[in-house]
């Protein structure tokens, strides 16, 4: 499949698949544009592409629902497979490899083009031409503190010595036409480059570029080390440099076919509250607190901008796509860098970024000669340090023959293999979330809580042959038996041939 390099490209390549839901039809940005959001994850509907909304007709901006949301399209992972260059029909776990294989390539750096040949540049506003209110902007949730024009779009940052330049998705809520309020937490890397900068005493450069190419978002909820610039890593997932151009207000290269791009400074101490906002838990949020001021000097954008909108809340949306499946990809890269036999890994969309699961290699006990709890420990050492931690406040050990993208195989799995008493391993005050709902107001402040690993793994505890084997159709059946059931499977009178649910 091709790279697609805009986030038109990519509207284009949804609607070839019928996964995309032109809504002709007004629609308030006032909440209702943001239930329709809602609904759509709910049912796995097209991402809806608002043309026309209320106080904005006729203007040509749009916004764009639930980009990286399950498909409608027969397969489910196809909006993430298409923004990461494969194929619609592309699985998890396809998926998660090709984004670990592309961790052990050398990075490809972007390439900087002509402000005249960069469509983002079409409309350019700066100083007290500047109003945020330009754009149809919605109110998501109906309990929102505000606007938010950032859910789905890249936060740029440099540090001050020019040697590491970043890439991330962290809300930002508009307080008035010039002035954005930003969550900003510290463990970030977003929060540790703002630190470097306050250390000279100095606001933040920064650039948010909203509708960008769609395989940008996915390596900006990447947990890559500190120090990687995330588009140099797309670059070589790609096998070429992604497109920018320069800024207008401030030092820093942003995409060159972005729909909009805001530019500015992070204020050193100054705050307006902001939120409450739903988040990737799931549930509604109720508080505001005071968040940094991203005072705004220049807007550029295309004619007819398109908005990308994530409506954040239960599973499945996309702070679990996203999050989950680059967190899986970089977590499996890593523990295959430590030689642990490692055959994948996945996040389950629908446990919210909670649970990640990792398959390991049948054959572990006897290549290692490692116990179950040692391996538990080494897999530990690994992910609990770090960035990969945040987000891996409880993971479980399958062996290979679980289908791990398969919500209901690693239920049973769990459900049979994981000792109650035994089974549970135990790691406080490790770097955590701060979102999480269980967690203590301590903890949360923190970014420390404790973390736990399930051991869902057999082959050390059975002699060479007498290790339980799955009980299913495959396994369960003469191979000729299986074939005669899945070649008479209308004639028996059943209306779809006989697949395996994935």
């Amino acid at each position: 499949m091709p790279h697609l390099k805009s986030l038109r490209e990519f509207i284009a390549a949804l609607e070839e698949i019928g996964d995309l839901q032109p809504v002709a039809r007004e629609v308030d940005w006032h909440l209702e544009a943001g239930a329709v959001i809602r609904r759509c994850y709910d049912l796995n509907a097209p991402a809806p592409l608002f043309e026309q909304l209320t106080g904005y007709r006729d203007t040509g901006f749009r916004l764009l629902g639930a980009p990286a949301a399950l498909s409608a399209s027969g397969h489910p992972l196809a909006r993430i497979a298409l923004a990461l260059g494969l194929p619609a029909d592309a699985t998890g776990q396809q998926i998660v490899e090709t984004l670990a294989e592309a961790r052990s390539r050398p990075g490809i750096p972007p390439v900087e083009v002509d402000r005249a040949a960069a469509p983002c540049k079409e409309h350019v506003f700066t100083g007290e031409d500047v109003d945020l209110f330009r754009f149809p902007t919605p109110l998501i949730h109906g309990n929102d503190g505000g606007r938010y024009l950032q859910t789905y779009g890249m936060n740029i940052v440099r540090t001050p010595d020019g040697s590491w330049t970043n890439w991330s998705i962290n809300r930002m809520m508009i307080h008035d036409r010039r002035t954005l309020a930003c969550l900003i937490p510290p463990p970030q890397h977003l929060g540790i480059i703002r630190a470097r900068w306050a250390e000279l005493g100095e606001p933040m450069p920064i650039a948010l570029a909203i509708g960008v190419e769609p395989g940008l978002p996915f390596v900006g909820g990447m947990p890559l080390p500190e120090g990687a610039d995330e588009s140099h890593y797309l670059g070589a997932l790609f096998g070429e440099g992604i497109e920018l151009v320069r800024a207008e207000t401030v030092d820093l290269l942003v995409p060159a076919t972005a729909e909009i791009v805001v530019e500015g400074h992070i204020a050193l101490d100054e705050t307006v509250m902001e939120g409450p906002f739903n988040e990737f838990p799931g549930y509604n949020a109720t508080e505001a607190s005071p968040k940094a001021v991203f005072h705004v000097s220049a807007v550029t954008h295309r004619t007819g901008a398109i908005q990308p909108v994530v409506a954040a809340g239960p599973p499945v949306e996309e702070d679990h796509t996203v999050i989950g499946t680059t967190s899986a990809a970089e977590i499996l890269h890593l523990l295959r860098g430590a030689g642990l036999p490692i055959a994948s890994a996945w996040y389950n969309f629908e446990a919210a970024v909670h649970w990640l699961t990792l398959a390991v290699r049948s054959d572990w006990h006897a290549t290692t000669g490692l116990s179950s709890a040692r391996l538990v420990d080494r897999v530990a050492e690994v992910i609990f340090q770090g960035k990969p931690s945040v987000n891996a406040p409880k993971i479980l050990l399958v062996e290979d023959d679980i289908d791990i993208t398969n919500l209901d195989e690693v239920v049973w799995a769990f459900a049979t293999r994981s000792h109650p008493e035994r089974g549970e391993f135990h790691y406080p005050h490790k770097l955590s979330m701060q979102l999480a709902v269980y967690l203590s107001p301590e903890e949360a402040h923190t970014f420390s809580a404790g973390k736990v690993v399930y051991n869902c793994l057999l082959a050390d505890l059975y002699p060479e042959g007498q290790r339980p084997v799955k009980g299913s159709f495959e396994n369960g059946w003469p191979p000729e038996i299986q074939q005669r059931v899945l070649a008479n499977w209308r004639s028996y009178g059943f209306a779809e041939p006989g697949r395996p649910r994935r």
